[in-house]
């Protein structure tokens, strides 16, 4: 069997080695930073080229279940997280601001993948990535206002601008390969690309993870709190998400919601804070890849226990 197959096959174990090399191989980290924003498209590319045209361009069409998940996921949710911070006075507390940024980003991009790796669709996780991004603008206005300390939000915009962009490129060169080159893929070609797309997950969390491994280096105790802050707040947005889907929608919808209740491209914000805002949470976006690659081998047991039920 070729390596291609076998990461298609164990994704989820796969998803495990990359964390343990980023967090092990810290050194690994630096030459992977200039890297990290073409795996980016790399990866959408990959997950794309597995989907029918139709379905890719289709999976856009309807819009109004999506508004209403993205509206509460980057809108309803950190405003309730903001008003909490602001009655208790915890509004400078590294933990509500990592809280708050989680809730306010859009999908992480690699949320189709996930999907397919737990047997589901990526149509519907695509489409709320597409979309959870291209309003990112309208929905961060709100918390940028109530928290100007969060810093310039035009450089956010510029980076939600750049990620949409990217994603609209990934979906135009996916479309034209599927309708020239790959009309009919094999079934060896869709497991070589899932497979490919594995190992691009993979490879891209060693550039995350250096600050975790510092961090446990020079303050194992502060370590593993931001490991289970991160564990707490990534599985319970799913758990909770999935009790409120699961007889609302179909097992494959259910499924994209709840894992992207979860899992959020909160390094979509790292770009504009200032430093004083940083130096405290910079350890969370490391900590936050580790519930994040777990999902896959964590809660596929749930999710696929909903497709048989459903």
């Amino acid at each position: 069997m070729s390596p291609l197959h076998l990461a298609a096959r164990h994704g989820p174990y796969v998803l495990v080695s990359g964390l343990a090399a980023g967090l092990l191989l810290p050194g690994l980290a630096e030459p992977m930073r200039p890297l990290l924003s073409p795996l980016v498209m790399v990866l959408l590319f990959l997950t794309l080229l597995r989907m029918e045209p139709g379905a890719i361009l289709g999976s856009l069409a309807d819009l109004r279940q999506v508004a209403r998940a993205i509206v509460g996921f980057q809108l309803i949710v950190p405003l309730i997280v903001a008003a909490i911070g602001f009655a208790g006075g915890w509004t400078g507390a590294p933990v509500f601001l990592s809280l708050l940024i989680m809730a306010s980003a859009p999908s992480i991009s690699g949320s189709p993948n996930m999907c397919l790796m737990m047997g589901y669709p990526a149509e519907y996780a695509m489409r709320l990535v597409v979309v959870g991004t291209a309003v990112l603008p309208l929905t961060a206005l709100p918390i940028f206002w109530l928290m100007p300390e969060l810093g310039d939000i035009q450089t956010v915009l510029i980076a939600a601008l750049r990620l949409f962009l990217t994603i609209a490129i990934a979906i135009l060169a996916a479309v034209v390969l599927r309708r020239t080159f790959l009309r009919q893929p094999s079934t060896a070609t869709l497991l070589n690309l899932e497979g490919a797309a594995t190992i691009t997950l993979a490879v891209f969390v060693v550039g995350l993870m250096p600050s975790v491994s510092a961090t446990a280096l020079l303050h194992p105790s502060v370590a593993v709190f931001w490991i289970v802050f991160a564990c707490l707040i990534n599985f319970g947005a799913q758990i909770i998400s999935f009790q409120l889907t699961q007889t609302r929608m179909p097992a494959a919808e259910a499924t994209a919601v709840s894992l992207i209740a979860g899992n959020r491209n909160i390094a979509i914000f790292f770009v504009a804070l200032p430093p004083e805002v940083t130096a405290p949470i910079m350890v969370f976006i490391g900590a936050y890849q580790i519930p994040m690659y777990l999902t896959p081998l964590i809660m596929r047991r749930l999710y696929r226990r909903t497709g048989s039920t459903s």
